[in-house]
């Protein structure tokens, strides 16, 4: 079995579930040593119950700097070397509408996706960098097709993922050469369970949404819903220090096409 990723030391954020837990697995079986952090306690069990105890598995909230320095210590190799960083920490804003919210309701919920969906991966590359840097490694970030194109979420939602896509650029410049940066955008996909804002209690997760997935099937060139585990390979491919060795500054879109 081919394992392009032997040897690298890798910190996955939000990898206990949907695109997360599929890039996790891809990237164990392409030979990389994984480290995870999981805010959900049920998600994390799962994923140890299920893979075993091929990777650790860290239970704690991602835009905590004190958090993500015990997750980075646990990751690094004995040199101190963490050879990738994926962010994959995100939450849906359920189509909310700015016009239709109350004043403190927008600002309470554009807090809340702006420092998981923003924050938790800025904050991260800042508690990294230095491991990073010592490896001479990566960092991949989770966009949306919403960073793209006006479909996948409210203005919320997608205005943090557009700020991801002006993250991906600026980081690139600002950190090389010593660390690449990329970024993945994934279409919607089905078979996750991705949670809404608690700020408008909006306790729904995608899975539960009637008719998501034929919707999704239907705004793709390709006719195809999109699984987690379809995305992953991009994430191996931007993780792989030799096949992607000149590749920063780049996203992959793994969106089906869009059809417009």
């Amino acid at each position: 079995m081919s394992t392009p990723l032997a040897g690298q030391h890798i910190l996955l954020t939000g990898g206990g579930s949907g695109i997360g837990r599929a890039v996790t697995e891809r990237y164990l079986r392409d030979g990389a040593t994984v480290t995870v952090l999981e805010r959900s306690p049920e998600h994390a069990a799962e994923l140890e119950s299920e893979v075993g105890e091929e990777l650790r598995v860290l239970v704690g909230d991602a835009t905590d700097a004190g958090t993500l320095d015990d997750a980075v210590a646990a990751a690094v190799n004995p040199a101190g070397k963490l050879h990738n960083l994926t962010c994959c920490v995100g939450i849906f804003d359920y189509y909310a509408s700015v016009t239709d919210l109350l004043p403190d309701e927008l600002m309470a919920a554009a807090e809340e996706v702006w420092r998981v969906n923003v924050v938790s991966h800025l904050i991260a590359i800042n508690r990294a960098h230095t491991a990073l840097r010592t490896a001479r490694g990566s960092v991949t970030l989770t966009l949306s097709e919403s960073a793209f194109h006006p479909v996948g979420g409210g203005v919320l939602y997608g205005s943090s993922k557009w700020a991801l896509r002006g993250a991906v650029s600026h980081l690139a410049a600002q950190l090389a050469p010593d660390i690449r940066v990329n970024g993945v955008a994934p279409g919607g996909t089905g078979g996750t369970r991705f949670g809404g804002l608690s700020t408008l209690a909006q306790e729904q997760t995608a899975d539960k949404v009637a008719g998501r997935d034929q919707r999704i099937a239907r705004g793709t060139l390709l006719g195809v819903t999109p699984q987690p585990q379809d995305h992953a390979a991009a994430y191996s491919y931007l993780a792989n220090p030799v096949d992607a060795r000149i590749v920063t500054g780049v996203v992959i879109n793994t969106d089906g096409g869009r059809r417009s």
